[in-house]
């Protein structure tokens, strides 16, 4: 099943007005908006969006329903949340959890280089 390409046209309209430096790249099965070069929010596969939040709203997010945490090889990743996609139905819910992600962007690692 491929990303929901209208949930991408969301975060898409919602990062542009935000007025931040975004990069798209096709992963995680799905789409990845990276903010200043680092994995901000991504649309899966699934119908469901990744975020990468800060350990206070990763801990309140892991308690709410319609959230999962990211799991990859069997290990939680701490700060990585799926969000179904019937959870966002408004822009303002949307909004609210794309931009916890903004929030949390400035503070978070980059990635290792390979």
């Amino acid at each position: 099943m491929a990303y929901n390409e209208q949930l991408a046209d969301r975060i898409r309209v919602m990062l542009a007005a935000a007025g931040v430096n975004v990069t798209e790249k096709k992963m995680f099965s799905g789409l990845s908006f990276l903010v200043d070069g680092k994995i901000c929010v991504s649309v899966a596969k699934n119908n469901r969006v990744l975020l990468r939040l800060s350990p206070e709203d990763f801990n309140e997010a892991a308690e709410t329903n319609g959230v999962e945490v990211m799991t990859h090889g069997g290990k939680m990743m701490k700060g990585y949340v799926y969000i179904n996609a019937a959870e966002l139905n408004t822009d303002a819910k949307l909004k609210e959890w794309v931009d916890k992600a903004l929030a949390f962007n400035p503070f978070a690692k980059p990635s290792k280089s390979k």
